[in-house]
């Protein structure tokens, strides 16, 4: 009984498979001959190299796999992609790199069709192959946009939500934004060559290809308005982030602001207009506030010196000598005042700075006024402002201006080391004025240093 039983089994089973192969014989034969119709009815002349994506099923002899029937989103979800590669040239990608990067593509397409069990199968399977194949298919992305928008022309620039829709997607929308052409600026020198060689299309990129990078979503025009409240020290460090960061920090506005906020009399003759300053650059603010001299507003300017004095001592056989050291101060002021100060090493500069004012009253200190006249530094009618003490109460300083005969004036040359800073004033003549008759009488001068720029945070520049 169990003998039969089996033999019964094993001839529903092999009917079965019998009735299974002759299905598959016929469908396979189905298929030929619609492949055949199709062949015949796309093999005209005209048509003959249009038909290349269907190359691999007419020349085959067996029918497609059953699996990219069962699958025909999947296969379609790069037609865009393959278009840009068919009209603009092969990929740069080979081999299994090249089909890593097409089934990725395919699983952000069902992850936007909110398949994800599809599209999770997909990703896995893509990381199989490669296991860098996100940071490819980034890469892949961005080449295609920029081939897809140098056929509109690089004249024209999309906007956020069309490139988004266009160019991008899945996690890639979140990462890479639309590139912008690299704007004509007007620059000269190393700076030139050095623009030169950037790409035409310039965009900040993630230190990780799988980050985010918001920067990217704000718009040219609201970076430069952003810019545009900055400092010159902080513009700069932001033009060393990247290469685009470069080019916008050169936009002609953000300088302009600079040039016409820090040249004005006293800075440049009142008879000289800023635009003929400017012209005289090529119309290059930047070049003019770097290489045009100006004084700096937002500091003061600190002469270090010394000089040896001989002292006594109790043994005749031992030579005593003292090194005095004492300080200048030069602060200058937007309105033509400055500020000069002669202090001992008792007043150091961490306490003198914070002082320096024109309520001031100490000795050794002068008000006077200033003006610029190409790189000369012109002081005159320094008057000094010291307290004055009444016998009664010694200890009580009442400010009272003194009668003077005689007022100073200094020039001074100003340089810049390193080019753009106007950090220095090397001190060329320093002389006494006699008020009543005019005569002027040249200071010696022993122990001068130049006066090198300090800033000070809490002061403003213009």
């Amino acid at each position: 009984m169990p003998t039969s039983t089996k033999m019964n089994t094993e001839e529903a089973e092999s009917t079965e498979l019998r009735q299974f192969r002759e299905q598959w014989k016929a469908e396979v034969r189905r298929r030929r001959e619609e492949q055949q119709v199709q062949h015949d009815t796309t093999a005209e002349p005209s048509q003959h190299k249009a038909s290349s994506p269907h190359a691999k099923s007419h020349t085959s002899p067996r029918a497609a796999p059953p699996e990219t029937e069962a699958k025909p989103s999947a296969t379609s979800s790069g037609a865009s992609h393959k278009a840009l590669h068919t009209s603009h040239g092969q990929s740069p990608l080979s081999g299994s790199i090249a089909r890593a990067v097409d089934i990725y593509r395919s699983a952000v397409q069902h992850e936007q069709e909110s398949d994800l069990d599809e599209a999770l199968r997909l990703y896995r399977q893509a990381f199989r192959l490669n296991p860098d194949v996100d940071r490819a298919y980034f890469k892949e992305e961005q080449r295609l946009q920029q081939l897809g928008r140098s056929t509109v022309g690089m004249g024209h620039r999309k906007t956020a939500s069309a490139s988004r829709s266009e160019g991008t997607e899945g996690k890639d929308s979140r990462t890479t934004q639309p590139a912008e052409a690299k704007e004509s600026v007007h620059t000269h020198g190393i700076l030139s060559k050095v623009l030169e060689s950037f790409p035409e299309v310039l965009t900040f990129e993630p230190e990780d290809d799988r980050e985010g990078l918001p920067i990217n979503i704000i718009p040219a025009e609201l970076l430069l308005y952003i810019l545009r409240n900055l400092d010159t020290t902080t513009l700069e460090r932001f033009a060393t982030v990247s290469r685009k960061a470069r080019v916008l920090s050169l936009d002609p506005s953000i300088w302009r602001d600079f040039v016409y906020l820090a040249y004005k009399p006293p800075q440049i003759p009142e008879a000289v207009t800023m635009q003929t300053i400017v012209d005289e650059y090529d119309s290059n603010y930047r070049q003019t506030y770097i290489e045009h001299p100006r004084l700096r507003l937002d500091g003061v300017y600190i002469a270090v010196c010394h000089y040896v004095r001989r002292g006594l001592g109790e043994n005749a056989w031992v030579n005593v000598s003292h090194l005095i050291t004492y300080h200048r101060y030069l602060r200058f002021f937007p309105d033509g005042q400055v500020l000069s100060l002669l202090a001992n090493e008792e007043h150091q500069p961490a306490l003198v700075i914070p002082m320096l004012k024109p309520s001031l009253r100490m000795k050794g200190f002068y008000i006077g006024d200033w003006r610029l006249e190409g790189s000369g530094v012109l002081i005159t009618n320094l008057v000094e402002r010291h307290p004055h003490t009444t016998p009664a109460h010694p200890a009580y300083q009442v400010h009272v201006p003194q009668p003077t005969r005689y007022n100073f004036q200094m020039t001074l040359t100003l340089r810049s080391k390193p080019l753009g800073r106007w950090n220095k004033l090397d001190l060329v003549s320093y002389e006494s004025v006699n008020i009543e008759d005019g005569e002027v009488v040249p200071v010696p001068l022993k122990h001068e240093r130049p006066f090198w720029f300090s800033k000070v945070k809490s002061w403003q520049g213009y």
